[in-house]
């Protein structure tokens, strides 16, 4: 049985973590939040420390190690301008890491937190999930098996629509989350660059708080992508639920089908991770200096690549 510490537990994201850890056997020691509404650790671990300043956390965490408690991995579900200060923390103190992506906002903390494993002898691992879904498996098989000079037509249009909430808090500055194309995108591109290889071009068209949209070119695909919050980019078929979504991974007409199936995905992250086979630093690179160069790189007017609902913003 493995020792946990989660930062982040009030998140969004904190209850696929709480549960992994139960599910694999394990236990939560100490989980932190600037917030207290943490309930839902009374259906996992209601005895677990919990802590609302990090100070005290990292007390605690201290304090434990001294009396020969030394926790083995901290769960990191903070907001993402947090993960790199946090992961240093706890590769200093020899523990290892598993945190939520994205894992950082630039290329040059992968470059310090491998500094910090070989210093500390502690390991990053990341939560890139969608790798182990069944339907990414057999589309990488596909792609794998396709003629060596086969490349893919693909579009990818993902949009989320977001209240005015969102750009008042941490996920509205871009030195916070990365942007739009980081804070709901990186996954994809993870993804995309897992299938279809190297990224090879790389063109923005559209940029502002709400919206991006643009081109890539991996070694078997070329990609026009569009990413957005805003609900008045949604198509009319957006499903009606509790938020206005609308998903769409298209490969040359066909529609790659992964709405389900995500139940158990961050349990089988964590039995990886504790089974030796997690996703380290490096896995993270090519999606990071993705979103990087999305944020930085000036906008270029190139008709030919536009995703199809590009037009509609210029109108």
């Amino acid at each position: 049985m493995k020792r946990f510490a989660l930062i982040g537990a009030a998140g969004y994201i904190a209850p696929r973590h709480l549960k992994a850890i139960k599910d694999t056997g394990n236990e939560l020691e100490v989980a932190m939040d600037i917030n207290d509404s943490v309930g839902i650790m009374d259906s996992h671990f209601p005895n677990a420390e919990f802590f609302t300043e990090f100070e005290d956390f990292a007390a605690y965490v201290e304090d434990q190690a001294l009396k020969g408690k030394k926790l083995d991995y901290v769960s990191i579900c903070t907001p993402n301008y947090l993960h790199a200060p946090q992961m240093k923390f706890a590769l200093k103190h020899g523990i290892d890491v598993i945190c939520e992506k994205p894992l950082v906002l630039s290329s040059d903390e992968i470059d310090t937190l491998h500094q910090y494993e070989e210093k500390y002898g502690s390991k990053v691992n990341s939560i890139l999930q969608l790798r182990l879904h069944p339907s990414i498996i057999a589309l990488k098989e596909k792609v794998e098996n396709s003629p060596e000079d086969k490349v893919f037509d693909v579009e990818l249009t993902y949009m989320t629509s977001r209240g005015k909430w969102y750009l008042k808090s941490w996920k509205g500055f871009d030195h916070k989350s990365g942007g739009v194309a980081t804070n709901i995108g990186v996954h994809f591109y993870d993804m995309l660059h897992y299938i279809f290889g190297d990224v090879l071009g790389n063109e923005v068209h559209y940029r502002d708080e709400k919206t991006s949209a643009g081109y890539l070119e991996f070694k078997k695909a070329r990609v026009k992508w569009f990413l957005s919050i805003d609900e008045n980019n949604l198509p009319e078929n957006a499903v009606q639920g509790e938020k206005k979504t609308y998903r769409s991974i298209d490969i040359e007409g066909e529609q790659l089908e992964f709405s389900g199936g995500f139940t158990d995905l961050h349990t089988k992250s964590y039995q990886r991770i504790l089974d030796g086979k997690g996703y380290g630093l490096e896995d993270n690179r090519t999606a990071i200096t993705t979103v990087e160069k999305i944020r930085k790189q000036p906008i270029v007017n190139n008709p030919n690549n536009f995703h199809p609902l590009v037009n509609k913003l210029f109108k």
